[in-house]
């Protein structure tokens, strides 16, 4: 595969990514703004939160999402700014995508089974 294929893919994916995450974050904040309006507390919000796979699915994507989408923008900024090419890019970009996700499906494992 060429290279200016494998960034064609990369471009979709991040703007996909990116329009994905605008809805995530837009029902993210409506979830939070309508729990803090009705005066929930923590242990209220964690209470209907366990056990809610519609909830664990919804922020697993979420967190997916983000990992996809700054793993690609970091591969960017790694070979613009630290000068490395193509590979340990990659390399490095893929690493911190699966370092978030695995501490982010940590959370949602943690808020809905806990």
């Amino acid at each position: 595969m060429t290279g200016a294929v494998t960034e064609a893919k990369l471009w979709y994916w991040q703007r996909v990514s990116a329009m994905a995450l605008a809805l995530f974050v837009l029902v993210h904040l409506a979830t939070m703004i309508y729990a803090v309006q009705g005066g929930l507390s923590a242990a209220e919000i964690l209470g209907r939160t366990r056990g809610s796979w519609l909830f664990g699915a919804f922020y697993s994507l979420f967190v997916i999402t983000v990992g996809v989408h700054a793993s690609i923008g970091l591969a960017t900024i790694a070979e613009e700014w630290l000068g490395l090419d193509g590979r340990p890019a990659r390399n490095l970009a893929l690493a911190f995508a699966l370092l978030l996700a695995v501490m982010g499906l940590r959370a949602v494992y943690g808020v809905v089974v806990g």
